[in-house]
């Protein structure tokens, strides 16, 4: 499922207060988890190449990923007083006040679909949007930091996998491994103890 241009996240992120419209923004663009973008300093932002670093939290790993414009105004246009972007403000402070202007927002544009959208969410749509364009799961396990491919298809349960068919092999040694790369098939992930590779039938 891909979302359309006045999808129920839209609605929220412009009807919301302007601090808590630029965070659900970030995790919009970038599938970060709250955690990592309470985090973000403003040492983590590259004006220049409209560029923003998130640090991982969960074991994952680093990314840096390509922002808008119109994301970029946002985040400057924030009052600096912590070297946080979004001060010291608690995920759950910023998870209630998502509920209570939801709520509202929801009330005053008469769509129920509204109270539905979480954090998660926000992730999902990432996931969803960059598995559309690239139908490659590696990108979307890179995307969301993920170590482990298994983590990844938990996140991409809806999006439709029926026309990616693939031979898998598992590679116990260097040779075996190197055997296969030769051979045209990709790395996935490890898999006790075992590295697995892919490649389309």
């Amino acid at each position: 499922m891909v979302h359309g241009e006045n999808s129920a996240e839209k609605k929220l992120i412009a009807g919301c207060s302007f601090r808590t419209g630029t965070f659900l923004q970030l995790l919009k663009e970038t599938g970060a988890r709250p955690g990592e973008a309470l985090r973000i300093e403003w040492t983590d932002l590259d004006p220049a190449n409209r560029t923003v670093r998130v640090s991982p939290e969960k074991g994952s790993n680093p990314r840096m990923f390509k922002i808008s414009t119109a994301l970029m105004e946002r985040l400057n246009s924030l009052h600096k007083t912590s070297l946080k972007i979004f001060g010291d403000v608690k995920h759950k402070t910023l998870q209630k006040r998502l509920q209570e202007q939801r709520r509202r927002i929801a009330a005053k544009v008469k769509s129920p679909r509204l109270l539905k959208v979480t954090f998660v969410t926000l992730r999902h749509f990432k996931t969803t949007m960059e598995y559309h364009k690239t139908k490659d799961i590696l990108h979307v396990m890179r995307i969301l930091g993920h170590k482990s491919i298994k983590n990844t298809l938990v996140y991409t349960h809806l999006v439709d996998f029926k026309d990616e068919e693939y031979v898998s092999r598992a590679a116990w040694t260097l040779e075996e491994a190197s055997r296969l790369v030769e051979a045209g098939f990709e790395y996935v992930c490890d898999v006790e103890n075992a590295k697995l590779f892919r490649k389309r039938k």
